[in-house]
């Protein structure tokens, strides 16, 4: 137990919370639940949606390394915004400095990326 929830909670309160859980009938309730699965394909469609992106430059060129180009640099714009709009959700005073490191973030992994070969 973390030691923050264990200095909040005592033995007798633990001992009377493993009691309930062990006392609990689990074996009817099914394990997965057909939410379970809508909100496993609202995460695939999200990946697919946030990827796609970065593939568009491939479908639109037969140029290998125009597309890995266009790609990266697709890929730092999204960075950037994603940074941009984590700053203005964290009520960062200047978001655009969590954008800019978002991006500058992403262009040192490409820059190991292709130094490794790829």
């Amino acid at each position: 137990m973390p030691p923050g929830l264990a200095a909040l909670v005592g033995t007798d309160e633990i001992d009377g919370m493993r009691r309930r859980l062990g006392a609990m009938d689990l074996a009817g309730r099914p394990l997965l639940t057909p939410r379970d699965f809508l909100e496993a394909f609202a995460v695939f469609a999200l990946v697919v949606l946030a990827t796609f992106p970065v593939v568009v430059p491939f479908l639109l060129t037969d140029d290998l390394a125009t597309a890995m180009r266009m790609s990266r640099s697709v890929t730092l714009v999204m960075l950037f915004v994603a940074g941009h709009a984590l700053g203005r959700h964290a009520m960062h005073p200047r978001p655009v400095l969590t954008g800019v490191a978002a991006a500058a973030f992403g262009a040192v992994l490409i820059v190991v990326v292709m130094a490794l070969g790829g």
